[in-house]
């Protein structure tokens, strides 16, 4: 069977959910058996978000191929239970750059180059790109931002000439669009979604679906409204609710038969009907928790959730696990000092300390690590995390006075966290990091390696500094011990304070491959101390 492709378009504003109507569409049809993966498009002219403030676009998610990559992407392997990889992310910036550096190589013979065919003919072989693999029954492509924006007009030309040379059953096109609520009128409102459609239609593509996102149940004769104004079928205008939470979403486009239209436009075989058994027990579980903790998250972008988003489904994975409800309570780190802290965190159950780039708020995070240490609170460092559980206790245990990480001070007479000799050279900044998975062997008997029950994990990294092996021996002669240590450089992965109900920090980020099937062990026993801790 050659493979079908479906296409998921904005309109209206961003905003709505594409990437989780694409995973939770993708799911369904993994459900029925099909092979299927995602990709997103994104209209902006970064190569990647790998140098865009978290604050601008949520956190940079990466991928075990090392490709920083749309925080989307962490939905998609968290709904799909599969890895994604640099192919599945590809930005305007990115399809740009592959154009020109052809050019000035002598690819197009004189030609003038030119956004129809150039840019169009690139952005087209990237949306195949995965289909032609032979890995895939259906390939989803998410395309960013809005209709009708300037920037995502070359991905919906694109889209618009794919569709013709494919032919009729081959591709099906979804748009997203919402129905606002006017309280006044006391009604759904249809014509935005009405002017979206006339936009995508304006740029050649007719959708055969449109999903409607509201807050209010949209009734039959809207519907009806809705399919005669924008040429579609009755039955293909979708609705889709807030939910409760976005793993409900599935189960929702399900009860709505999203995926049956899907299968009925691409004239797939009805495989079976799909089988959400383990996917309903998550649900069940997560649903009807049996105990309750309060989880510190100390960090510099907590304004922004989006920044933390993987570590907050981490959260929600371990929370299922466990049957427990885990309410994470956001500290800004630039605001925590000796005075306050422990009024802050004194009836937390569990510390997590989050990743981040700078000095902004590292003060903090010494403070938070030094309270849970002190006070056998369970802790967890993740990355920049863990180099501060490193920083703090050679300062107030080791008695190292300015001990520091280079990256905040560069003179500092004892640099425990220091940069790598390879980063030492580079001057530029994207995709220049340790990036994507790293083996790593954790010690026999230590907490790290009973947690994962093995000693060989491999894990996703996105940092340039490294713990300093000089120190080694000074930190474990004073109960800090490196039990994950990457068998080729002899870095330090993880590190856990002995004499302490859970103290773990690992230079990775453990957040990156929890997912609804696998919830990662870090976080289930992370939650599990601090339910221990709570009683």
């Amino acid at each position: 069977m050659a493979t079908k492709y479906i296409f998921v378009t904005g309109g209206v504003t961003s905003s709505l959910g594409k990437g989780i109507i694409s995973a939770s569409l993708a799911k369904l049809l993994q459900a029925r058996g099909y092979s299927v993966t995602i990709q997103k498009f994104d209209p902006y002219i970064n190569i990647d978000p790998g140098t865009l403030n978290p604050y601008e676009h949520g956190e940079c998610y990466v991928t075990e191929d090392g490709a920083e990559t749309d925080l989307d992407l962490g939905h998609y392997e968290r709904f799909l239970n599969k890895p994604t990889s640099q192919a599945n992310n590809v930005t305007t910036g990115r399809i740009y750059y592959n154009v020109i550096m052809q050019e000035r190589e002598g690819a197009y013979l004189g030609k003038t180059v030119q956004v129809i065919p150039h840019i169009t003919d690139e952005i087209k072989r990237r949306m195949l790109l995965l289909g032609e693999s032979g890995e895939y029954d259906i390939v989803i492509t998410e395309i960013g931002g809005c209709v009708g924006d300037i920037e995502s007009l070359p991905f919906v030309e694109a889209v618009r000439q794919l569709r013709w040379e494919l032919g009729a059953n081959e591709t099906c096109v979804i748009h997203l669009t919402l129905l606002p609520y006017l309280k006044a009128a006391g009604e759904l409102k249809t014509k935005p979604t009405q002017h979206s459609v006339r936009d995508l239609s304006e740029a050649g593509v007719q959708p055969d679906i449109l999903v409607c996102r509201s807050e209010h149940p949209v009734p039959l004769d809207l519907r009806k409204k809705i399919a005669l104004f924008c040429n579609v079928k009755q039955n293909a205008v979708i609705e889709s609710l807030d939910a409760e939470t976005i793993y409900d979403v599935p189960l929702l486009m399900r009860k709505e038969k999203l995926d049956e239209r899907v299968i009925s436009k691409l004239k797939l075989p009805h495989k079976s009907e799909p089988d959400l058994d383990t996917w309903k027990e998550f649900l069940g579980r997560l649903k009807n928790p049996t105990s309750e903790v309060n989880i510190a998250l100390v960090g510099k972008y907590v304004e922004l959730p989006d920044a933390y988003k993987s570590i907050i489904e981490a959260f929600v994975h371990a929370g299922s696990a466990n049957e427990c409800k885990v309410n994470i309570k956001w500290f800004q780190s630039e605001n925590m000092n000796e005075e306050n802290v422990a009024s802050l965190l004194h009836n937390m159950d569990g510390v997590l300390v989050a990743p981040g780039f700078g000095e902004r708020g590292f003060k903090g995070k010494l403070e938070a690590i030094k309270y849970v240490r002190e006070n056998n609170i369970p802790f967890f460092g993740i990355c920049l995390g863990m180099q501060c559980a490193a920083v703090e206790f050679a300062r107030n245990v080791l008695g190292l006075e300015g001990a520091a990480s280079t990256e905040m001070d560069p003179e500092t007479p004892h640099p425990v966290i220091d940069m790598m000799e390879d980063q030492k050279q580079i001057t530029k900044k994207g995709g220049t990091m340790r990036l994507g998975a790293y083996t790593c062997e954790l010690k026999k008997g230590s907490k790290a390696y009973n947690i994962y029950g093995k000693s060989k994990i491999s894990e996703r990294h996105r940092h340039r500094y490294e713990f300093n092996n000089k120190y080694i021996a000074a930190f474990e002669a004073a109960g800090m011990m490196a039990t994950g240590t990457n068998p080729d450089t002899g870095l330090v992965e993880v590190i856990e304070l002995q004499n302490h109900p859970w103290f773990v920090a690992a230079q990775y980020h453990p957040e990156l491959k929890s997912t609804v099937l696998n919830p990662h062990p870090l976080f289930v026993k992370f939650v599990k101390a601090a339910i221990n801790n709570a009683k």
